[in-house]
């Protein structure tokens, strides 16, 4: 059953609320009207619209132009400087969230995660890294402290690793990214959600995925409920290395189990009930890629069942690894002359990542599928928890159990399945406001199930993979 946009108004409810995230305390008081004269918000289908609509390619070339003509980003370049290098980056970067918040009326906070990195591999001295960061605190009592993190890498390099003095533009690699982050938190600052939404623009990335990795791990450390994270890394350009053109597909690489020596009872469990390819993170894979479909119909996300491509890795894998779902974005064919190399002309061919390689309406793209898909998410109620499929006897049919959803507006609940075979749900059965279900003729041999909780305006939670249950004796 495809994802199916919701339709009636949502609650009004209060705004006072005191939200942490990483590198920020938030204590805010009012954060503006909802959008309605009678209190309420709009229908989550009208936002989710608006947000995709108020992505423009005009906005994302600005954007990635103006990142590229720093020279340089590289996290060991000018950290001080005003016109090249990292630091004259990142302080524009924090004018550009400010901007932002201003226009909605202050309602995104602006910070930044600093600490210092080295001496390791790729950062020879002690180096100061900045992630530059917007919140959009969520409005919600009961899911305000669910958080959804999207981010782009704004550090850039050439062909050496350590060269942070020569000219590196990065505009597909990362400006797109970044650009793509910059322009979904604009949007989605000028509505209302029930999650708190975290924008990044993250540094050293190009070092060892250094600022993602500082930041998953201290959202590890402070219990953070991130229940879900996007990066958006090399994103930029539909023209493959043989010059053909792929304007309306992008690629989503979602990891399904870890690569961990030593796995844990429920990973065990997991590839024992043959739900390999049900992670947290490819259920939010399934979501995404549903409703991108719905609202950004003419652009197609591909799901790659792998953690990355070869050879490379992004910002999600500190994320995949502090327990998170966790999804890269990236174009759907990448021309390799364009990332990595020092700016120059050889054999009659232009190497460097420079901003004529960049398509800004492919970009903006990617980018109103990370608004559809993370407008979505912080709209909707949390994912069923503690999902089980009941093991009590041989039978032919499927009893699910699940604990009851805390989300206050929670109307019911959605079985999804499928053949064991299949990648994609097949069917779904509406079975109420109940936390046990038989489904009578599915039996749970031949089919995989998913749980997803439906609030009253019709919005998906991302579904919840059942594990076995035994009557305790």
């Amino acid at each position: 059953m495809p994802y199916r946009s919701p339709s009636r108004r949502l609650r009004s409810i209060g705004v006072s609320l005191l939200v942490a995230t990483v590198g920020v305390t938030i204590s805010l008081g009012a954060l503006g009207a909802p959008a309605t004269a009678d209190g309420a918000w709009p229908p989550p289908a009208v936002v989710i619209d608006a947000v995709v609509r108020d992505i423009s390619a005009a906005q994302i070339d600005r954007l990635v132009r103006m990142l590229a003509a720093f020279g340089t980003r590289h996290t060991l370049s000018d950290a001080t400087g005003g016109t090249r290098g990292i630091g004259a980056a990142r302080h524009w970067l924090r004018s550009e969230f400010e901007r932002c918040s201003r226009d909605s009326g202050g309602r995104l906070v602006v910070s930044e995660d600093a600490f210092v990195a080295g001496p390791q591999e790729r950062i020879p001295v002690p180096t100061r890294v900045v992630n530059v960061i917007a919140t959009l605190p969520g409005e919600k009592a009961a899911s305000r402290d669910r958080i959804y993190v999207v981010s782009g890498h704004y550090d850039s390099r050439n062909s050496d690793a350590l060269d942070g003095a020569g000219d590196a533009p990065g505009a597909d690699d990362d400006a797109s990214g970044t650009a793509v982050v910059l322009a979904t938190a604009c949007a989605m600052a000028k509505h209302h959600f029930g999650s708190t939404l975290v924008f990044m623009t993250v540094a050293g990335e190009e070092q060892g995925l250094i600022g993602a990795t500082h930041w998953a791990s201290e959202a590890r450390r402070r219990g953070l409920d991130v229940a879900g994270m996007f990066t958006n890394d090399i994103v930029g350009s539909s023209r493959a290395d043989d010059g053909s053109i792929e304007k309306g597909r992008v690629r989503l690489f979602a990891e399904g189990l870890p690569a961990r020596a030593t796995l844990s009872e429920q990973l065990q469990t997991l590839i024992g009930t043959g739900g390999e390819n049900d992670s947290p993170t490819r259920e939010l894979a399934r979501f995404v890629r549903a409703v991108a479909a719905s609202h950004v119909p003419s652009f197609t996300v591909d799901v790659v069942y792998r953690r990355d491509r070869y050879l490379r890795g992004g910002d999600h894998i500190p994320f995949l690894d502090a327990g998170y779902a966790a999804l890269r974005f990236t174009e759907a064919h990448e021309d390799f002359r364009h990332q990595h190399q020092n700016v120059r002309m050889e054999g009659g061919v232009q190497y460097g990542d420079l901003v004529q390689f960049v398509d800004p309406e492919y970009t903006a793209s990617v980018a109103r599928v990370n608004a559809a898909a993370l407008a979505a998410l912080a709209l909707g109620p949390a994912a069923p928890r503690n999902v089980m499929i009941e093991t009590l006897k041989l039978e032919n049919d499927t009893t699910l159990r699940w604990d009851p959803n805390s989300d206050p507006d929670v109307a019911g609940y959605r079985v999804r399945y499928r053949h064991t075979t299949a990648p994609d749900w097949e069917g779904a059965r509406d079975v109420g406001n109940v936390a046990r279900v038989t489904l009578p003729g599915l039996s749970k041999d031949d089919f995989l199930f998913g749980v997803e909780a439906v609030d009253r305006d019709g919005n998906e939670s991302v579904a919840s993979y059942p594990y076995p249950y035994v009557a305790p004796r």
